[in-house]
């Protein structure tokens, strides 16, 4: 079929209603960004789950890197949109305002540099992400032993896909099919996906980020929907294979333990994080239980938001007090966050 006969059948689909869910970040950015939902029948529901890094990490997480960027000798490094998470009390920005060390980089690589130019001072990077960005640090963790360099630390808030989408739907989040994230499957494969579509009889679509891509995997997930079927269609061949990176299976298996982890709004999921191995302990700068999730502004709804349970826009900050400018959460700070690209749509 032709992309504009897709587009014509889910605008003007009527069968049962249905209820979708992406759980990447990129997706839900491309899909305010290519105005996906308003192509939809209003009886096709798309909701963004928990696949914006930046968005499920406690406020523990950062209320530790603004401890560790006030040591003595220490300085964090992180990506920018982690800047303006609040923690329990502050924002490493705010900390930064009042002394912080703390510099923000494009690339973990950038901490190699810093890290040779002043071997006195400890560089602790801010190592968040999904099964797409891990592989990443242990290059980083590769580089750093070759090289000898003993001023790198990681506190890792790094969380693996399959154990949060199985407490959604164990938790009963009423989703029909689950648009499954590009970046993640093009490590893992899209076999990765295959015991919860069955265990949970729901079907999952692996998409690209171009609107073509993501109307082609929404077509495809209502029609396994409307057959009752429980598979995984892989709609981004060109990218994702149907089993694993195994270099990047080697490169897990060498650093990385299983490690139960705090998911904002979830609480600790068993076995879905990842943290070093004890034989690269000495790289850690304190990731175990930072698993408290003090929120700085109590109403805030962003762990609600992130399981399906509720849109940016039933929250009572929502535009209001909470601003890309002035975000009272993590969903309205990353541009991946699902109030962020509620509030600029």
């Amino acid at each position: 079929m032709e992309i504009s006969q897709l587009v014509d059948y889910l605008r003007n689909y009527d069968g049962k209603p249905v209820r979708l869910m992406e759980v990447c970040g990129s997706h839900t950015h491309a899909i305010s960004e290519h105005g996906i939902r308003e192509l939809l029948s209003p009886k096709i529901e798309l909701l963004s789950g928990p696949g914006c890094p930046v968005c499920v990490t406690p406020t523990a997480y950062i209320d530790r890197l603004i401890e560790l960027s006030l040591e003595v000798d220490t300085t964090v490094v992180t990506f920018g949109d982690l800047l303006r998470v609040p923690g329990s009390k502050e924002s490493l920005n705010e900390a930064k305002g009042r002394g912080a060390s703390v510099i923000m980089v494009y690339s973990p690589m950038d901490v190699l540099k810093l890290a040779r130019d002043n071997p006195l001072r400890k560089y602790v990077f801010a190592a968040v992400g999904f099964e797409t960005t891990a592989p990443v640090y242990t290059l980083l963790l590769d580089r750093a032993i070759e090289e000898k360099l003993d001023n790198i630390r990681l506190l890792t808030a790094l969380k693996t896909m399959p154990g949060a989408i199985s407490y959604l739907c164990e938790k009963g989040a009423n989703i029909d099919g689950f648009i499954a994230p590009g970046h993640v499957s093009a490590v893992t494969g899209a076999a990765y996906f295959v015991d919860l579509a069955e265990k949970y009889h729901i079907p999952f679509a692996v998409s690209g980020f171009s609107a073509k891509e993501l109307v082609v995997a929404i077509f495809g997930l209502v029609k396994m929907i409307e057959k009752g079927e429980d598979k995984v269609a892989n709609y981004y061949t060109s990218v994702v294979d149907l089993e694993k990176n195994e270099i990047v299976e080697a490169q897990f298996q060498k650093y990385y333990k299983k490690a139960d982890v705090a998911w904002r709004g979830m609480g600790i999921l068993p076995g879905t994080g990842l943290m070093l191995k004890e034989d690269y302990a000495h790289f850690d700068a304190g990731s175990a239980g930072l698993d408290v999730d003090n929120k700085k502004n109590i109403a805030c709804r962003c762990g609600d938001i992130l399981m399906g349970k509720a849109k940016p826009s039933d929250c009572p900050l929502f535009g209001k007090v909470c601003t890309p400018s002035s975000p009272q959460g993590a969903c309205m700070v990353s541009q991946e966050g699902s109030c962020n690209n509620a509030f600029l749509s």
